[in-house]
C-alpha cells in the first residue's frame, strides 16, 4: 500500500450530518422566536383582576372610561380607615378596599359641575387648597367624588434605580 492510498481510505465519503447548517438555523430561529413570544405574553398579559400588570388594564377598568382618559387620569383607589385610641395608645387599620377610580384635571371640573356631582362651595374649597377632584363609580350612576391632594413628596422609588436608564424629567403637564 502506498501512502496516498491510506489517506484516501481514512477519508470518509461525503456524508451528510443530521444537523446541517440549514437545520440548525431553523431550530435556532424557532428557539429565539419562542423566547421572544414567551417574554411578550408574560409581560403584557393580564388575564385576571389579581394581576394588574399594566396601565392599560387600569385605564380600561376606570369608571366612565372614555371621559376619564380624555379629561383626567385613571387611578387605583385604596379606601381604608384608621382608628387611633389614646388610652391606651393603639392604632387599628381596616382591610383596604381597592377599586378603580379617576382623577380629573382642574380644567375639566365643569364636567362634574354640569352633572351636579359637586357644588359651587365644594369647587371653591377644593380650588383654594390647590387640589382637584377624584371619583369612583360611573359618572352616570352617582359616583363618590372627593377633593384629592396631589402629593409630590411620594416619589416613585422604582425610578432612578442603579443600572436603569435615566428617567425623563417630569413636566408640569402631570400636575392636575
Amino acid at each position: 500500500m502506498f501512502k496516498g492510498d491510506m489517506k484516501r481510505r481514512n477519508k470518509a465519503p461525503n456524508s451528510q450530518s443530521p444537523l446541517n447548517y440549514g437545520t440548525m438555523a431553523v431550530v435556532g430561529g424557532v428557539f429565539i422566536l419562542g423566547i421572544g413570544l414567551g417574554i411578550a405574553i408574560s409581560s403584557t398579559a393580564t388575564f385576571t383582576p389579581e394581576n394588574v400588570a399594566s396601565s392599560q388594564f387600569i385605564d380600561q377598568s376606570a369608571p366612565s372610561t372614555e371621559t376619564c382618559i380624555k379629561f383626567g387620569a385613571s387611578a387605583m383607589v385604596t379606601d381604608l380607615r384608621v382608628f387611633v385610641t389614646l388610652n391606651p395608645f393603639s392604632v387599628y387599620v381596616t382591610q383596604p378596599k381597592m377599586q378603580p377610580g379617576c382623577v380629573m384635571r382642574r380644567s375639566n371640573w365643569i364636567i362634574l359641575k354640569q352633572r351636579d356631582l359637586i357644588s359651587s362651595e365644594q369647587e371653591r374649597d377644593c380650588k383654594q387648597r390647590m387640589n382637584t377632584f377624584g371619583f369612583t363609580g360611573d359618572l352616570e350612576s352617582k359616583p363618590e367624588v372627593s377633593c384629592v391632594y396631589q402629593n409630590n413628596a411620594a416619589e416613585n422609588l422604582f425610578l432612578n434605580q442603579p443600572g436603569v436608564a435615566p428617567t425623563i424629567p417630569r413636566s408640569d403637564s402631570n400636575n392636575f
